[in-house]
This record gives structure tokens, C-alpha cells and sequence, in this order.
């Protein structure tokens, strides 16, 4: 937290211990603790209250309207698409239909090619055993 090592607190740790005395040494932590404790609460508190504070004043959506123009990629992209009348409306809408119309007519296509490749080589093969006659097994020898 402060930037102490083991070794640093355990120097610290026995120094207490040998200045305050075994007897006073739990009591001292434990104040510490508490101290530590409200620190933190009061610094969550804060933390909450300045939240609110800048939720009420609108800075969240300054904050994303920044983040966005930071952006240029993401930016300057959509300004593209504005200017250029590109952004999806019905013409597009369109568009997309016809390619995937395309694209299904394609895959038919290609469909009934593969099973029509499928059966001429499996006529090939059965014409092939056809005309080869079978030749018996070669013997094997010892």
C-alpha cells in the first residue's frame, strides 16, 4: 500500500513491539484498524458523493460524446456513411435480399455439381471393376 515490503514491516513490526511493549501492542492495532477503517469509508463516501455530483451534471454524457470523436476510425467512418447516404435504409435492405438470393442459387449450383461429379465417378469405378477381371490373390510366400 505505502510501498513497504515483508521485510520492511517485519523491521517496523519489532520496533513497535520493543517501543509500545507486548501488553499495549494489540490495543495500538486494533485503534489502527479502525483508523484504517474509517479512512477508507470516508474516502468511499467521497468517491460516491462525486459520482452523483457529476451523473447530476451531465459528465457521463460528455464523457461517451468524447470518447466517440476520440475514436477516428469508429468516427470518421460513420460520418462517412452519413455523407455518403450509405447508412442501411430500404435500398440496401434490397440489396441484401438479391445477394442472398445469389448466394443460395450459388450453393444449389454447386451442390448439384458435387452430386453429379459423385455419381460419374462412381459409374467410372463400377465400369472400371467391370472390365478389369478380377485377378486372384497373389500367394504368399515363406
Amino acid at each position: 500500500m505505502f510501498g513497504l515490503g515483508w521485510s520492511e514491516m517485519l523491521v517496523v513490526g519489532i520496533v513497535a513491539l520493543i517501543v509500545i511493549g507486548p501488553k499495549d501492542l494489540p490495543g495500538l492495532f486494533r485503534t489502527m484498524g479502525q483508523f484504517t477503517g474509517k479512512a477508507r469509508m470516508m474516502a468511499r463516501e467521497f468517491s460516491n458523493a462525486m459520482n452523483q455530483a457529476a451523473d447530476q451534471a451531465g459528465v457521463k454524457e460528455v464523457s461517451k460524446t468524447l470518447n466517440a470523436a476520440a475514436n477516428p476510425t469508429k468516427f470518421g467512418a460513420d460520418k462517412l456513411k452519413e455523407a455518403t447516404g450509405m447508412t442501411k435504409g430500404p435500398a440496401t435492405a434490397e440489396l441484401s435480399a438479391e445477394r442472398q438470393a445469389a448466394k443460395e442459387k450459388m450453393s444449389k449450383a454447386m451442390g448439384d455439381a458435387a452430386i453429379a461429379r459423385k455419381a460419374k465417378e462412381a459409374e467410372e469405378a463400377a465400369a472400371a471393376a467391370v472390365e478389369a477381371p478380377e485377378s486372384p490373390a497373389p500367394e504368399a510366400k515363406s
